[in-house]
C-alpha cells in the first residue's frame, strides 16, 4: 500500500508540475504576444465611421449605419450636412467636435510614420477630413461660425436612430455681435493642426484649412466672449469655463503650422500660462498648450526662462501628478486607473496618456528628463505610464473587461448609443418613433444589436466598478473626444 500511495502521489506531483509548467509557458506566450495595439488602433478609427452624419460614402465600412441629417443647415439657408454626432445622441456639438479633430490631427502630426506602417494613415486622415470638411462649411464668413445642429433637450427626450430622427435640426451660430472665442479658438486650433497633417498629401486642402484657421483666430481674438452666452442651448451640455486657453491653444498650433512670429508673440505675450492643471479636456486646453510650449523650449525656439519656463514647468508638473510623483497627485483606482471623476472618466485618462506619450518623445529627442517633486522621470517612465493606462482600458483591469467596444472577448454590450442600440435601418427600414425607441430598445435588457466598434465608453468608477447598463450614461456612453487621443498613443505602442 505504501508503495502504491507513494506512486500515485508521485504521479499527481508530475501532473501538477506539467500544469504549472504549461501555465508558465502560456503566460510567457501571452507576454510575448502582449496587447494587440495594432488591432485597437484599427478599431479606434473605425469608430468615427459609426459617428458620421450626412451622406455616407461608397467605401463606408460600418455597414449598419445609413445616411442621416441630409437637411442640416436648411433652416439657415446653408449646407451643414456632414460632421460627427457627438456621443450616444444625434446632436452635432461644434466645441467638442473641434477638440476631437485637433487631437486626431495631433496624432497624425506626431505619429504619421507609425500610422503609415500600420496602414492606418489614410483612415486617420479620412476621419479628420470628415470633420474638417464640416468645420469649413460651418465657417460661412470670417466672423460667422455655426456651432451646433440639433437641440440637446429635444434630442435627448427621444431615442431614435439618426437615419429616421424627427427631432428639430436647428442651426446655431456665433458672430461678431454674439461672440464665442472658445469655440472659434478651438476650431482655429483644429484647422491649423489638420493643415499640418494634410500638408504633404493634399497641399491645396492644407492651404484652405490654414486660411480658415487664421480667420477664426482673428475672430476669436477680436470678438471676445464665452460661446454659451451667445448660444445658451450649447452651454447646457458643453459649457466652457473660459476662452483664454483656446486662444493660446490656437496660437500655438498656428505657430507650428506657419512659423509666423505673430502667433509666437501672442503665445508668449499673454501673461497667462494657466498654472498647473488637474485635467486636459475638450473644455480645458492649458495642459496641451504647456506641452506644446515645452517643446519650443526643448527645441531652443524660445528662451528657457520667464513665461516659457513657467509653461514648461506647469506642463511637467501635470504629468508628475499623473505619475504619482507630484505635489497634488491624480487619484488612482485600486486597479491602477487614473481617477479624475465619476462622469466619463476615461476622456481624461486618454488625454493625459496622450500628453505623456508625446512628451516622452520630445524629451527623448533631447536626452532630457523631468524633475518631479518625488524624483526624476525619464521618457521611458512616461511611456510605461501611458502603456499601463492603455492596457487597463484594453482589459488588464480587475473586471478583465475592455472598455473599448469590440476589442477583446469581453467588452460593454449595452453602450448608451441610439444608433447602436436600435435595429439597423438596413435590417428593418420601418421608422421607429421617438417613444418606441425607448419602449422597444432602450429599456430592453439585452446586448445592442449593433457593435459600436472602437468606441471608448465613460468607463469604471474610482473603485474599478462598472455597470454594463444602457441607462448608465455616466459609465456606458462613449463620445468622439474619448477615442481621439488614443489614436496617437496606439500608433506609438503598436
Amino acid at each position: 500500500m505504501a508503495s502504491s500511495s507513494s506512486s500515485s502521489s508521485s504521479s499527481w506531483s508530475s501532473v501538477v508540475g506539467v500544469l504549472v509548467g504549461l501555465g508558465v509557458v502560456l503566460d510567457h506566450i501571452h507576454g510575448c504576444l502582449g496587447v494587440d495595439y495594432s488591432g485597437a488602433l484599427t478599431k479606434s478609427l473605425l469608430y468615427y465611421e459609426a459617428q458620421r452624419s450626412g451622406k455616407l460614402p461608397q467605401n463606408q465600412r460600418v455597414q449598419w449605419r445609413g445616411d442621416s441629417g441630409l437637411h442640416d443647415g436648411k433652416d439657415a439657408g446653408i449646407d451643414l450636412v456632414g460632421g460627427y454626432y457627438d456621443a450616444g445622441d444625434n446632436v452635432k456639438f461644434g466645441f467638442p467636435m473641434a477638440f476631437t479633430l485637433t487631437m486626431l490631427s495631433w496624432s497624425v502630426v506626431e505619429y504619421k510614420a507609425q500610422l503609415g506602417a500600420k496602414h492606418e494613415l489614410q483612415n486617420a486622415l479620412t476621419a479628420i477630413k470628415w470633420g474638417t470638411d464640416y468645420l469649413l462649411k460651418a465657417h460661412t464668413e470670417p466672423n460667422v461660425m455655426y456651432c451646433e445642429v440639433g437641440d440637446g433637450d429635444s434630442d435627448h427626450s427621444c431615442w431614435m436612430r439618426p437615419e429616421d430622427m424627427t427631432t428639430p435640426r436647428t442651426s446655431f451660430r456665433i458672430d461678431s455681435q454674439h461672440p464665442g472665442s472658445d469655440l472659434a479658438g478651438e476650431s482655429a486650433a483644429a484647422l491649423a493642426a489638420a493643415s499640418i497633417a494634410f500638408k504633404s498629401s493634399n497641399p491645396a486642402y492644407s492651404s484652405t484649412l490654414l486660411r480658415h484657421a487664421k480667420q477664426l483666430f482673428d475672430f476669436a481674438r477680436n470678438n471676445q466672449g464665452l460661446y454659451q452666452n451667445s448660444v445658451p442651448v450649447a452651454g447646457k451640455f458643453y459649457s466652457s469655463s473660459g476662452f483664454q486657453d483656446e486662444l493660446l491653444w490656437a496660437s500655438a498650433w498656428l505657430y507650428r503650422a506657419t512659423g509666423d512670429q505673430t502667433y509666437l508673440n501672442y503665445l508668449g505675450g499673454s501673461g497667462n500660462t494657466g498654472g498647473t492643471r488637474t485635467a486636459f479636456s475638450w473644455d480645458d486646453k492649458f495642459a496641451g498648450v504647456q506641452i506644446l510650449a515645452a517643446k519650443l523650449v526643448l527645441d531652443g525656439k524660445v528662451q528657457a526662462s520667464g513665461l516659457w519656463s513657467d509653461f514648461k514647468s506647469q506642463g511637467e508638473q501635470f504629468l508628475c501628478s499623473c505619475l504619482q510623483k507630484g505635489n497634488n497627485n491624480v487619484k488612482k483606482s485600486p486597479g491602477g486607473l487614473l481617477s479624475f471623476g465619476d462622469w466619463n472618466n476615461l476622456q481624461y485618462v486618454t488625454t493625459a496618456t496622450f500628453l505623456a506619450t508625446v512628451y516622452s518623445d520630445y524629451l527623448a529627442a533631447k536626452h532630457a528628463s523631468i524633475q518631479c517633486v518625488s524624483g526624476l522621470v525619464q521618457p521611458s517612465d512616461l511611456i510605461a505610464f501611458a502603456k499601463s493606462q492603455v492596457d487597463y482600458i484594453l482589459g488588464s483591469n480587475p473586471n478583465r473587461m475592455s472598455y473599448m467596444v469590440g476589442f477583446g472577448s469581453k467588452y460593454p454590450t449595452q453602450v448608451h448609443h441610439r444608433g447602436a442600440s436600435i435595429v439597423s435601418i438596413k435590417t428593418n427600414s420601418n421608422p421607429i418613433s421617438c417613444q418606441d425607441g425607448f419602449n422597444l430598445w432602450f429599456y430592453k435588457n439585452a446586448p445592442n444589436p449593433n457593435v459600436l466598434t472602437g468606441a471608448v465608453v465613460g468607463g469604471p468608477d474610482a473603485n474599478d466598478g462598472y455597470s454594463d447598463q444602457r441607462s448608465n450614461y455616466n459609465m456606458a456612453e462613449a463620445a468622439i473626444a474619448n477615442t481621439a487621443p488614443l489614436v496617437g498613443v496606439l500608433a506609438k505602442l503598436a
